[in-house]
């Protein structure tokens, strides 16, 4: 089997840290690994269990030399930075950071949705917003069989998805407000997050939208090849853990038989259907963290619009949100 020489730009991340943890699930064939971080973090010693010690490296321009692909878990200012260097090199980059994904040149990509738009890059592919995923995982199957007009969401995202000092935040305030304490202002989110929702994730546009609530529409047109695509979404911040869940009502263009949607969903690529609700089955984030399968229940028809669908999805947003889904990218590419 031929190996690969690959690195990861932005380790020492959550999703740096998630796509390494993924890659040796996979037992993706390499036969070199680099890590690459900030200069701080250059020289401390990574244990993997199937790659052996790697050392860190610090990010440079000269890092990228030899390698096959590079997955970017970084932010966008340092996936912008060091872009050039990771194309001269030669290496295919899968960019999980926002900076390319409406590039009219760079394939935006779901490997259960839109696989063949892989082998049309130019030397980056990107990785799609972490919501955007998992919805679309879910109504794939929808959209085949009958073309999505537009849909109506709100997204539920747990705290994780603001990295790192997400759930540091949650965890303190909870302890705080259950000890009787005063909450510390917060850093993280722009209200206390403990027992609490906040209808604001990314910043507000001129239609009232936030950025967040945008990528749904946009990256959805892109992803599902659907120009004309409408998308009405609130995104809201939850004090769960890990694993976004989502309310779709997707519009088809025709009304479709209940049976035939759960049927197609139950056998959709990376699609679980969870929908017994007589016996209280459904998907959580509980349930659906840690692993890439995307959960999908609640399966109604809508009360409002005769075409309209109504269902609940959950699902890892680090893992398929962000890191799995940036390795099965560079799988489809291995093994074209």
């Amino acid at each position: 089997m031929q190996k690969y020489r690959l690195g990861i730009l932005g380790t020492t991340g959550a999703v740096g840290q998630e796509m390494l943890k993924v890659l040796q699930e996979k037992d993706f064939p390499l036969s070199e690994l680099r890590l690459l971080a900030s200069k701080r973090n250059a020289g401390k010693e990574v244990q993997t269990e199937k790659y052996g010690k790697v050392a860190i490296q610090e990010a440079t321009d000269d890092s990228f030399e030899g390698l096959d692909f590079v997955l970017g878990a970084a932010e966008n200012d340092i996936s912008v930075r060091f872009t050039p260097a990771i194309k001269a090199s030669g290496a295919t980059y899968i960019d999980n950071s926002s900076a390319y994904r409406l590039e009219p040149d760079v394939p935006l990509v779901v490997p259960e949705i839109n696989p063949y738009d892989a082998f049309k890059h130019s030397g980056i592919i990107a990785n799609p917003n972490c919501s955007t995923i998992i919805t679309l995982v879910a109504i794939n199957a929808i959209n085949k069989l009958s073309p999505i007009k537009g849909i109506y969401a709100s997204t539920y995202q747990a705290v994780s998805g603001a990295g790192a000092g997400g759930p540091v935040e949650l965890f303190e305030q909870t302890g705080q407000v259950l000890a009787g304490e005063a909450i510390t202002p917060p850093k993280v989110f722009q209200h206390q997050i403990a027992f609490n929702v906040i209808p604001h994730i990314g910043g507000f546009k001129d239609n009232l939208y936030t950025s967040e609530e945008m990528k749904l529409q946009n990256e959805g047109r892109k992803i599902m090849h659907l120009p004309e695509l409408n998308v009405s979404c609130t995104c809201v911040r939850v004090p769960v853990e890990r694993s976004h869940s989502i309310s779709a009502n997707v519009i088809t263009e025709s009304r479709l038989d209940l049976d035939e949607v759960r049927k197609a969903i139950a056998s959709a690529e990376g699609c679980k259907l969870v929908d017994v609700p007589n016996d209280m089955s459904y998907p959580m984030p509980i349930d659906t963290s840690d692993q890439d399968i995307v959960f999908v229940g609640r399966i109604r028809r809508d009360l409002v619009c005769e075409n309209g669908i109504n269902l609940w999805c959950a699902g890892d947003q680090v893992r398929k949100g962000a890191a799995t889904n940036a390795v099965q990218i560079a799988e489809l590419l291995i093994q074209a």
